[in-house]
């Protein structure tokens, strides 16, 4: 209910136009001032307070998968320190390679936390490290409402669309999948980043001041600290230089702003170890390179163009565009050939072909985020601003100025990658809010103008303030009804943790199913410190950051051959198995199982990724042998001889086929697959079942020694 009021709340009071006509107008500047004040505080701790769901209904915990990597770092980082951070090598993960932490993270977040924890105990303010990491997403959300409105107002030259953006920005599911609390991963602040980046970038564009291009380059140095979507930042704004270039629009102010980001966020960058010196090699950073000389070119030619005449310099560019022409050539197949320019990375050819990876990197594929975005994705996670995010486009290009001509870059961009990947949804999220508020306040600026009386002037047409209420009213229910939708999503979708899992039961009471914290809570008290684990590479980090425990594949998946040899044991017979295992001196075994709970996002679903990413090393294993000869792939009698019999089917289904799971089915009937399934009668020959959680979702199997030869 609150919600829904400050939505229309916020559709109503957004601009100077509306305060003008509302029966409590403001009458002075600072009162006005005062009032944005007011608003942006209530943008600012709803944006906090609505992703907080996860901690009243459950506890303050970690979500997902990779945020136990960064929580497990950054704990590393508040314990030893800035240099043994840098310095880290992790001999506990991708056995027995170990990692280079310092070198292959993206530092940022956990050096933010990690000054968040110390700045609090600096001044005696007691704070868990766990809870930092925690609660730093909703935080930093809070803050990327406020740089949208400043975004949003530099775009539009207005405040009214400034607060609407940020109101938006506040609750908008695409942005809150990702920063709810608990979701402690790098887009949780990297949104922020973005943002300012580009706010800061299109201030230093309207004023030409070096203090704000400076100011844009720590920006966007920031932002490269914090997450590999950088590469959208460096090259969306030399796209915006091309484009201001080619409409005529160049000036003076345009070669401060590109040339300071640029020369002073590519030096920056470069202390990133991660980036190092793909900020000049990468083919990924090239576009922002050739912008940079072209920048000087342009700018070169037009001073040359005032020291000569018309003829000879029509003769001098016609040569002098030919050798550049012909040496950019040369550079770049030099470059190439040499190796100095480094390739297109795979994920980077997936966002250009969507069918790249599965046909060449099947281990991205696998991922689930990395899948193209449905249609229904784009109305769950954006709701109205589907059909806003057109009308706002409409109104920039009404109006072209440097600010818009980003904005529809952006625009459209954005709507471009988030078609072909669901995570970067992420991206289109805020440019979505602040399109949308320019659709908003353009159209409520037109309407709110019939109801104002003008005395001796005749209608424009008939029924005109009728028409004006509607459209107003229209527009302030669709609001409401946006705020109640992004209220919903957050709360039932986005809100819940995967280590802690929840179902209704048929009284409308929850059963929570908390087996994933018990199996690595036994792990971490029942092996030996050293023990060596083997899992399909999406446990890795979990098993690592709370079990505390070796593991040899996890959510880096840096090495595709480990993983693929991980794959290749959990599809073959237990014999070959073994003998991988051997190699690897795995001690125990995990695998996750729903056959009894009903969990769809177990082994079972992920194996035929793990023949395919098996497959990719080793041609002696097809996916087609683990269908039937009708195709399907089928766990019950019916199904393929070599799947019913490999390391996996057997782990996850052991003594499965003595289980009763519904009423009127036969035992070993799989509640995910709705089959009984085929194989129920086996014994293992070289594991033995160490541990079984409550409701059989986590399965953990100790190796046996070989035997004695003796």
């Amino acid at each position: 209910g609150i919600n829904a009021e400050y939505g229309g709340f916020v559709s109503i009071v957004m601009n100077k136009q509306t305060l003008d006509k509302i029966p409590f107008r403001l009458r002075t500047t600072k009162q006005e001032i005062l009032l944005r004040i007011g608003v942006l505080t209530l943008i600012y701790i709803i944006a906090f307070s609505t992703r907080l769901f996860s901690v009243i209904r459950f506890e303050s915990v970690i979500h997902e998968f990779d945020p136990y990597f960064n929580f497990r770092s950054t704990k590393y980082l508040v314990n030893e320190g800035f240099y043994n951070f840098i310095n880290w090598f992790d001999s506990a993960a991708w056995y027995p390679l170990g990692r280079i932490v310092g070198g292959t993270v993206y530092p940022g977040l956990m050096f933010t936390a990690a000054a968040v924890y110390w700045i609090a105990h600096f001044f005696h303010v007691t704070l868990q490290i766990r809870n930092v990491c925690v609660l730093l997403a909703p935080f930093f959300a809070s803050n990327t409402a406020i740089v949208t409105y400043f975004f949003a107002k530099e775009v539009s030259d207005s405040n009214g669309s400034g607060l609407v953006a940020a109101a938006m920005i506040a609750i908008v599911p695409g942005y809150i999948s990702r920063s709810v609390a608990g979701s402690y991963d790098n887009e949780g602040i990297a949104i922020f980043a973005l943002i300012l980046t580009f706010y800061l970038w299109v201030k230093s564009v309207k004023t030409g001041s070096l203090f704000y291009s400076t100011l844009c380059a720590l920006a966007y140095f920031y932002m490269v600290s914090a997450w590999g979507g950088y590469v959208f930042i460096i090259n969306l704004i030399p796209m915006h230089v091309i484009a201001l270039l080619l409409t005529g629009r160049y000036s003076n102010r345009l070669y401060i702003a590109y040339c300071t980001l640029y020369v002073l966020g590519t030096i920056l960058a470069m202390q990133i170890s991660f980036v190092g010196f793909q900020a000049v090699q990468s083919a990924e950073h090239m576009l922002a390179l050739g912008t940079f000389g072209l920048l000087q070119l342009f700018v070169g030619v037009n001073w040359i163009k005032k020291h000569i005449g018309a003829d000879l310099f029509r003769t001098f560019f016609r040569i002098a565009a030919t050798i550049a022409i012909a040496l950019f050539a040369l550079a770049l197949a030099i470059g190439q050939a040499t190796g100095y320019i480094s390739p297109w990375t795979g994920r980077f050819w997936t966002l250009l072909d969507p069918t790249y990876a599965k046909d060449h990197i099947p281990i991205i594929a696998s991922v689930s985020e990395h899948q193209p975005t449905t249609w229904s994705s784009f109305f769950f996670d954006l709701h109205l601003l589907v059909f806003l995010l057109p009308a706002g486009l409409y109104f920039c290009f009404k109006k072209l100025t440097d600010a818009n001509i980003f904005a529809i870059l952006y625009g459209i961009t954005s709507v471009y990658f988030a078609g072909v990947m669901v995570r970067l949804m992420l991206v289109l999220a805020p440019i979505s809010c602040v399109l949308s508020s320019i659709a908003v306040s353009h159209t409520l600026d037109t309407y709110l103008k019939f109801f104002k009386g003008n005395k001796g002037k005749k209608e424009e047409f008939p029924a005109q303030k009728e028409v004006g209420l509607v459209m107003v009213a229209g527009l302030s229910v669709l609001l409401i009804l946006y705020v109640f939708h992004c209220t919903w999503v957050t709360s039932e979708a986005y809100s819940s943790p995967s280590i802690v899992l929840a179902a209704k039961q048929p009284d409308g009471s929850r059963l929570i199913f908390d087996d994933f914290r018990e199996a690595y809570w036994w792990l971490r008290q029942n092996t030996e410190p050293d023990a060596r684990v083997m899992s399909w590479w999406d446990y890795g980090y979990q098993i690592s950051a709370m079990a505390n425990r070796t593991v040899l594949v996890d959510n880096n998946t840096w090495n595709n051959s480990h993983i693929a040899l991980v794959g290749k044991a959990f599809a073959s017979n237990e014999d070959a198995a073994y003998e991988i295992m051997r190699q690897l001196d795995v001690d125990y075994v995990l695998v996750i199982f729903g056959g009894l709970t009903g969990y769809a996002s177990d082994d079972i679903n992920k194996f035929l990724w793990m023949v395919r990413i098996g497959g990719s090393t080793d041609p002696n294993i097809q996916e087609s042998d683990y269908f039937t000869p009708s195709g399907e792939f089928r766990v019950d009698s019916s199904g393929s001889t070599v799947l019913l019999n490999c390391l996996m089917y057997k782990l996850c289904y052991y003594r499965f086929g003595q289980v009763y799971t519904e009423k009127g089915r036969g035992s070993g009937y799989d509640r995910v697959r709705n089959v009984e399934i085929g194989n129920k009668d086996f014994d293992l020959d070289y594991l033995d079942e160490s541990y079984t959680t409550q409701h059989w979702l986590v399965r953990i199997y100790k190796v046996r020694p070989p035997n004695n030869r003796g």
